[in-house]
């Protein structure tokens, strides 16, 4: 340590003016910043002296030396003036550099004898200390100074005999004693609003710097109520969006204390006044908890102006979505406009409605908000029956019968009776049809809602109502299933035979849909059991051809014809034959007419059945006699169809019941059933023909082989399950294929594949060539 003891002895020789404390701290500013070695104990004790803050303490140890630090403490003292300065010396000089004190005490005192006033001058006061038996520390026990908080341990050896008083380290203090200490320097300069502390240190600092709660310097000072540190922040360039540990802006801050100058810095620096916290509260949330009227009335501005450029949903438009009856309250009596739309052309009544919440509805409808088409629907959408009667209640005739027809649908639609019933009694025209053409009555029924329908009908909806295709009441609550709802229709009088689109009846969608309780219903009201459509079909044709065979017991039992013929010819047996339905069905309608019925085409069931590869139904009809040679117009048979349409197993069981001649059988065209399967390339229906002694070389109107068919085709597998039959037919007495037979045109099988132009017919063509050793 350099050694100031020869400079105070050379200046007590050269001055004989004993100084005040300040003098000496600037006489010996050299000594003194090179000779204080324990900075932060005497700057804790300067701070518990109350010399000095704890932010200018802190903003002491941010310089980098020793040296540094003990001048700006100097200058610190120099500014506070000669009290500042006499209580540097003693205590806590004294009790922080003894050894530095005694040489100053020295210094001072060896001018005394040359001073009149000496307790006016330091060492008067030195010496008036001393005797007074001063220790030195006030503890944060009996002063409540935040430098308390600082003291270390170090500082204990200065004041031994004071056990129970000395300072509580920190880290043992807890949220309880200090818990709104910043832990960061910049922040507690924002909080005790030093500007020139805070300007000469954000000189170097980023501005926006978080503390441990996430805090910026903008929030210290907006929650501090500090306008002036607010105003330089905002102008050094601030960000106001920045938020906290618990989703605060510096507005939610400021709003929520109620600040109104911070409130109006920050708006107008273009604060975010829809920023939501962590609880999804907005700063005039905040402020309208609070009760700080003046705070949300400025927001309230701020907003009817960003309201304009349509930029976010509006406050009220949140108080509603949050069900915050008393917020909304609050907000309507600061000025807020009950009836804003946001960015979705909503108002404040609409969410609330949505949200089902009764009291802020009430307080909006108080207010004079304007109840429109949409609140109505979403009142009735979300079941809102009693928030309906208060809207409908308010609407006081704002609503057009429109709108009003428009609601009673969407109610129907819920089957909410009570809401329709509430919706009629209001105005609303029960018979009204909307642009589709139906009435709400009409819409019940096809819905099925029995409740709404019977409400409906209490109401005078007219039962007679159709829509544009003649659908009737009747017809729709047939098809939606509701037996309420027809048994009620025929009891009030309903006609059962009403035509309806393409001229059917209830009955013949009853049976379609396969309703055999409402088949019964409907005939024992009067039905007509074989009334045919505009199409020829009865109810009978339309369950046979679904296959319903509880529906068909019905209607035969209830005397259905199954002879009745529809505008093809066809009975229910033609139809129920060809379709994919159980065998039961056929038989049900088989023991009832004739199985050989044939349509205007001349086909029978079995024709039908055969060319749809209908199985069960081909084993059905063969059971109830149906004629297995039977043609049509055409002159094809059932076997003819089975094998155009390649159905094998439908095929065997026809060779079952079927004589050569049957089998030999040609149609218009002299075609056999294997000129059928060979021209549609079926080599397993061939085969299985074949084997049953179809001819091989058999020649059709145009003198082709079934070969000449398969070949033209370009049928490869069928050209050589012909061709290869040979093989086994010498054996066996059968005729081989006739490899050189010549059609009409002189053209044998080989020529006519050689005139086809595909890939499959240059096989064809080689094929033959090898089976005729023409190539090898």
């Amino acid at each position: 340590m350099l050694n100031i003891q020869n400079g105070f002895d050379a200046q007590a020789s050269s001055n004989p003016i004993n100084p005040y404390a300040v003098d000496v701290i600037r006489a010996k500013k050299k000594y003194l910043v090179n000779g204080i070695s324990h900075t932060e104990d005497l700057l804790d004790l300067l701070v518990t002296e109350g010399v000095m803050t704890v932010a200018k303490r802190s903003i002491v140890l941010t310089f980098k030396t020793r040296k540094d630090q003990n001048s700006r403490v100097l200058e610190i003292l120099e500014a506070g003036g000669e009290r500042a300065c006499r209580k540097f010396f003693h205590p806590c000089l004294m009790l922080a550099e003894p050894d530095l004190y005694q040489r100053i005490r020295a210094y001072v005192g060896s001018v005394n004898e040359h001073i009149r006033d000496a307790r006016r001058q330091l060492i008067g006061y030195l010496l008036e200390k001393e005797k007074e038996g001063m220790v030195g520390i006030v503890t944060l026990t009996n002063k409540k100074k935040a430098g308390g908080l600082f003291a270390s341990e170090k500082s204990k050896r200065f004041s031994p005999e004071i056990e129970d008083s000395s300072p509580v380290p920190l880290e043992k203090l807890g949220d309880k004693a200090a818990p709104h200490q910043p832990d960061n320097l910049i922040h507690m300069i924002a909080t005790d609003c030093d500007l020139v502390l805070l300007e000469e240190l954000l000189k170097d600092t980023d501005i926006n710097t978080f503390h441990s709660s996430n805090e910026t310097l903008l929030h210290v000072a907006a929650k501090h109520r500090h306008l002036s540190i607010t105003e330089i922040l905002i102008r050094k360039g601030a960000r106001l969006d920045l938020q906290d540990n618990h989703g605060h802006t510096a507005l939610h801050s400021a709003a929520s204390r109620g600040h109104i100058e911070i409130v109006r810095a920050l708006v107008k620096a273009g604060a975010p006044i829809h920023s939501l916290d962590l609880f999804d509260k907005t700063p005039i949330d905040l402020a309208a908890e609070h009760e700080h009227v003046d705070v949300v009335k400025v927001l309230l501005k701020e907003e009817a102006k960003q309201t304009e450029s349509h930029t976010q949903d509006m406050i009220l438009h949140r108080a509603a979505m949050q069900d915050n009856w008393r917020l909304a309250e609050l907000l309507l009596q600061s000025g807020a406009t009950v009836n804003a739309r946001n960015n979705h052309e909503k108002t404040p009544l609409f969410y609330t409605v949505a949200r089902s919440n009764e009291k802020t509805t009430t307080v909006l409808l108080n207010a004079g908000a304007e109840v429109d088409h949409d609140v109505i629907n979403e009142a009735i959408e979300h079941k809102q029956e009693s928030i309906l009667h208060l809207l409908l209640a308010n609407a006081r005739g704002a609503l057009s019968e429109e709108e009003l027809g428009s609601a009673l649908f969407s109610a129907v639609r819920q089957n909410q009776h009570g809401m329709v019933t509430t919706l009629i009694d209001s105005g609303a025209n029960v018979n009204l049809c909307d642009t589709q053409g139906y009435t709400a009555l009409l819409l019940a029924a096809e819905l099925g809602h029995f409740e709404v329908f019977r409400v409906l009908l209490e109401k005078q909806a007219k039962m007679d109502a159709t829509l544009r295709d003649r659908s009737s009441a009747l017809h729709l609550a047939v098809h939606s299933g509701s037996v309420p709802i027809v048994q009620t229709l025929l009891e009030k009088g309903s006609d059962p035979n009403i035509a309806g689109p393409e001229g059917q009846q209830a009955l013949h969608l009853a049976a379609q849909s396969d309703r055999s309780d409402m088949v019964g219903l409907l005939i024992k009201a009067g039905a007509q059991v074989n009334a045919v459509s505009r199409d020829g079909l009865t109810a009978l044709h339309l369950a046979g051809q679904q296959g319903h065979a509880d529906t068909v017991i019905q209607l035969l039992q209830n005397k259905a014809d199954p002879a009745v013929k529809d505008k093809l010819g066809r009975t229910a047996l033609h139809w129920a034959a060809s379709s994919p339905v159980e065998s039961r069905v056929v038989d049900l309608i088989s023991a009832k007419t004739n199985p050989s019925t044939t349509d205007n085409e001349k086909k029978t069931a079995l024709h039908l059945a055969a060319m749809e590869g209908r199985l069960n139904a081909v084993v059905s009809l063969l059971q109830h006699k149906a004629k297995v040679g039977a043609k049509d117009m055409d002159g094809s048979t059932p076997l003819h169809y089975a094998a155009a349409g390649g159905h094998a197993s439908v095929v065997s069981t026809l060779l079952q019941s079927l004589s050569n001649k049957v089998l030999e059988e040609r149609n218009a065209w002299r075609k056999t059933a294997l000129h059928a399967a060979a021209e549609k390339g079926h080599d397993s229906v061939a085969v299985l023909l074949l084997q049953a002694g179809a001819k091989i070389n058999a020649t059709d109107y145009s003198r082709d082989t079934p070969l000449h068919c398969a070949v033209r085709g370009g049928h490869q597998e069928a050209v050589k399950g012909l061709i290869n039959w040979g093989q086994a037919a010498h054996s066996r007495g059968w005729k081989k294929v006739n490899l050189q037979a010549q059609n009409k045109v002189g053209k044998t099988p080989l020529q006519v594949a050689e005139s086809g132009d595909t890939p499959e017919h240059e096989s064809i063509t080689t094929l033959l060539k090898r089976k005729m050793f023409l190539v090898k």
